[in-house]
C-alpha cells in the first residue's frame, strides 16, 4: 500500500510519456519513450505515467518495458473505468518494482453525458472499477476528470466512493485549464475538510495551462494541503500543455521562504531532460520560457548587465547552475582533442563510453571544420543527431542542389535505403521542396508534411539550424529532426528522420482498441 508522504514532502508525478505524448505530433518512439523514462528516474520524479497500455500494441510495450527497468520510481499506466482497461494497465505495469494503475472517468456534467451514465450509474460504476483496481495492486489512483467543473456535492459523493473502494491517490484534475489559483486552493481544502477517509489519502492537482496558470494552480493546491503534482518536462502536452516540472520545483526550491515544501528532484539534470524531450518530441522550447527557455539567463539590458557583472544575484534569483547549465560557454574549435570534449559534454550532462566519445568526436571534428567555433548549443545538436538509430532503413547519402533567382530550383539527391544507393533528381518551388521531392520519388509514401520548421542554434551566418519535420498518415503523426550548416541538408535528414519514425510507427502500431465507453 502506499503510504502518505511527509506534510512537507511534495510527490512528483511526471506524465510527459502519457499526457505529454498527446500533444499531436509529439509521438515517441519506443526506445526514446525508455531513454527518457531512465532520465525520469535517475533525476528523482516518484511517479512515472509511462503511457495508456490499452490504446495500441506499442504503448502496452512500452509501459511494460518502462516497469522492467525502472530502478526507483513509481510506474504508472492510465486506465478508462473499465475492467478490460484496468485488466490491461495491470498486465503491464506489474512487473515493476513498484506499480501503480491510475483509473478515470469523467464527472461533470459534459462527460457525463458522453457514456450517458446517471449520477447512481456513474458511482457505482466509480466503486466497482476502483475496487477491481485495488484487487489487482494495491497502490491506485483515482482520477474524476474535469473535477473543477463537476457539481462540489457530487465530487464530494464519487471521492468517498474511491477512497472506500481502495484508492490511495486521489487526483483532482483541471482537464481543461478552467480553474484560477483561488479555486484550486478551495477545491483542495473542501475535499480535504469534507470527505470521510480524505485523511487517509493523498491528494493530488494535474492541471492544463489553458489560460496560462496551471503552474500557479499547482502551487496553490499544494499550499491547500495536496501532496503530489502531476506535471510534465517543458509542460509538454495537448492543447496549451500541462504543469512544467521544471517550474513548480524551482518555484518551491527558490521560494521556500513561503512554500516550505520538497521534492526529490535533482535540479541540475532538468535542463539535460528538457533539451532531450524537445528533441525527440519535435516541440522545441520557446526562447522565454521559465527557467529551460533559452533566454531565461540571458541579460541584454546595459543596466542589467552592469548589475550582473557587480553581483548576479541583482537579476538573477536562481543560478544557471541549479539547473544544470554551464556556469561559461567557452567555444571548442578544431584543435579541440578528445579530452576537452568529454569534459564539456560532461558538464552538458552527458556520460559518454569510449565508443560513443569516438563517433562523437568524429562528428565534432567534421562541424568544426565548418565553423570556427563550436558552442554548447552546437554540442546538444550534435548529440542529438548522434542518438538518431544507425540501422535507419533510409539514409541521406549526397545532396547537391541549385537554387536563386533563375527557376527551377533542383535536387540531385542519392538516398541509401535498405543498404543500396537509389539517386533522382527532382525540381521544386526552392531548394527545400526540390528535396523533398526528390526523397519522395525515391521513397514514395502517402504522408502528409503537416510541419516544417527550422530555427538557428546558435547565432552568426556560420550557425547550425535544426530542422523538425512532422509527417501525418492515417492518423498517425510522426517527428523528424536533425541538425547542420547547411539548412537544406539539414532539411533532407530531418524529413528522412521522420520518414524512419514512420517506418517504425508502421510495423509497431497495431490497431487499437475501440476506445468507446461501456
Amino acid at each position: 500500500m502506499t503510504t502518505k508522504p511527509e506534510n512537507d514532502r511534495v510527490v512528483i508525478f511526471d506524465t510527459t510519456l502519457r499526457d505529454g505524448e498527446q500533444s499531436p505530433g509529439a509521438t515517441m518512439t519506443h526506445d526514446e519513450k525508455l531513454e527518457i523514462a531512465e532520465m525520469l528516474d535517475e533525476m528523482g520524479v516518484d511517479i512515472i505515467e509511462a503511457g495508456f497500455p490499452i490504446a495500441s500494441e506499442g504503448d502496452f510495450e512500452a509501459v511494460s518495458d518502462i516497469a522492467k527497468q525502472a530502478k526507483n520510481a513509481v510506474i504508472c499506466g492510465l486506465a478508462r473505468a473499465q475492467f478490460k482497461d484496468i485488466d490491461r494497465c495491470w498486465e503491464a505495469v506489474k512487473h515493476a518494482k513498484r506499480p501503480r494503475i491510475h483509473t478515470f472517468i469523467g464527472t461533470s456534467p459534459l462527460h457525463r453525458a458522453i457514456p450517458n451514465l446517471d449520477m447512481d450509474q456513474m458511482a457505482e460504476r466509480i466503486h466497482d472499477t476502483v475496487s477491481h483496481a485495488r484487487n489487482l495492486c494495491d497502490n491506485v489512483q483515482w482520477s474524476p476528470m474535469d473535477a473543477t467543473r463537476t457539481e462540489h456535492d457530487y465530487l464530494c459523493r464519487v471521492v468517498e466512493i474511491a477512497i472506500k473502494a481502495g484508492a490511495t491517490t486521489i487526483n483532482i484534475p483541471d482537464t481543461v485549464g478552467y480553474t484560477a489559483p483561488r479555486e484550486s486552493a478551495d477545491l483542495i481544502r473542501m475535499l480535504i475538510e469534507k470527505v470521510p477517509g480524505a485523511d487517509e489519502v493523498v491528494f493530488a492537482t494535474h492541471c492544463h495551462n489553458d489560460l496560462g496558470m496551471a503552474t500557479a494552480n499547482s502551487l496553490a493546491a499544494v499550499e491547500a494541503g495536496a501532496r503530489q503534482i502531476e506535471c510534465t518536462i517543458n509542460g509538454l502536452g495537448e492543447r496549451a500543455g500541462n504543469t512544467a516540472l521544471e517550474e513548480v520545483v524551482m518555484a518551491l526550491k527558490v521560494r521556500h521562504d513561503i512554500m516550505p515544501y520538497s521534492t526529490a528532484i535533482d535540479t541540475t539534470k532538468i535542463m539535460n531532460i528538457s533539451r532531450r524531450v524537445a528533441a525527440v518530441s519535435g516541440f522545441p522550447v520557446q526562447f522565454n520560457k521559465a527557467i529551460v527557455g533559452k533566454n531565461a539567463f540571458a541579460h541584454e539590458s546595459g543596466i542589467h548587465q552592469d548589475g550582473m557583472l557587480k553581483n548576479s544575484e541583482t537579476f538573477e534569483i536562481m543560478r544557471p547552475q541549479d539547473i544544470g547549465l554551464a556556469g561559461t560557454s567557452l567555444p571548442l574549435g578544431k584543435h579541440s582533442g578528445r579530452a576537452a570534449l568529454r569534459a564539456k559534454l560532461n558538464d552538458l550532462g552527458f556520460d559518454l563510453a569510449d565508443n560513443q566519445l569516438n563517433d562523437v568526436f568524429v562528428r565534432f571534428k567534421a562541424l568544426a571544420d565548418r565553423k570556427k567555433e563550436v558552442y554548447d548549443d552546437d554540442l546538444v545538436a550534435l548529440m542529438a543527431d548522434s542518438a538518431s538509430e544507425e540501422n535507419d532503413r533510409i539514409q541521406v547519402k549526397f545532396l547537391r542542389v541549385i537554387c536563386g533567382t533563375e527557376a527551377p530550383q533542383s535536387a540531385d539527391l542519392i538516398l541509401t535505403i535498405d543498404g543500396t544507393d537509389h539517386q533522382v533528381t527532382a525540381q521544386g518551388d526552392g531548394p527545400v521542396d526540390a528535396t523533398f521531392n526528390a526523397v519522395k520519388r525515391l521513397f514514395p509514401h502517402t504522408a502528409r508534411l503537416a510541419l516544417y520548421q527550422v530555427h538557428a542554434v546558435t547565432e552568426g551566418t556560420d550557425a547550425q539550424a535544426t530542422v523538425s519535420v512532422r509527417l501525418e498518415e492515417d492518423g498517425k503523426i510522426v517527428t523528424g529532426q536533425s541538425s547542420d550548416t547547411d539548412t537544406v541538408v539539414a532539411s533532407a535528414k530531418a524529413y528522412v528522420s521522420a520518414l524512419n519514425n514512420l517506418i517504425v510507427r508502421r510495423a509497431k502500431t497495431k490497431p487499437a482498441e475501440e476506445l468507446k465507453s461501456a
